[in-house]
C-alpha cells in the first residue's frame, strides 16, 4: 500500500480527532505528551525477532507515577510506525483504520491500560 507522508500525517490527526468520547474526556490531562510519526521501528535489544511494532508508547503511564515523578521531564512519547502499517493494509481505508486502532492503543498506554485489557474493549 502507498501513501505519501502527507496524507499519513493527515490520518494520524484525524485518528486523534476521532479518539472515543469516554477516552478524549481524558486525553485532557495528557500533557507532555509527543506523537510522532516514524518510518520504521528499529528492534532493540531483547525484542522478538521479526516482529513488527505499528506503534509505541515510551514513557511512564499515569498509573505508574508517583511524587518521584517530574512533570518537567522529557515528555513522554508516542511513535506511529508508517512502514508497518502500510505494508499490513491493502487500501486506504484500512490504513486509516488501522492507524485510528493503532493511536488509541498507544493512548490508553499513557493512562496506564495494558494490553490484555485493551484486547478485552477490542483495540487491537
Amino acid at each position: 500500500m502507498q501513501m505519501s507522508l502527507q496524507d499519513f500525517e493527515e490520518a494520524v490527526d484525524e485518528a486523534i480527532d476521532a479518539i472515543p468520547d469516554e477516552l478524549a474526556r481524558e486525553m485532557a490531562a495528557m500533557a507532555n505528551v509527543a506523537v510522532v510519526i516514524e518510518d520504521e521501528y528499529v528492534p532493540r535489544p531483547g525484542d522478538e525477532p521479526g516482529v513488527e511494532l505499528l506503534g509505541l508508547y515510551e514513557g511512564v503511564p499515569l498509573t505508574e507515577r508517583g511524587a518521584w515523578w517530574d512533570a518537567g521531564s522529557l515528555p513522554d512519547r508516542i511513535s506511529i510506525f508508517r512502514g508497518p502499517i502500510l505494508r499490513c493494509c491493502g487500501s486506504r481505508e484500512e490504513v486509516v483504520h488501522e492507524i485510528k486502532v493503532t493511536v488509541i492503543h498507544e493512548v490508553a498506554h499513557y493512562f496506564g491500560i495494558d494490553d490484555h485489557r485493551l484486547h478485552e474493549l477490542g483495540w487491537d
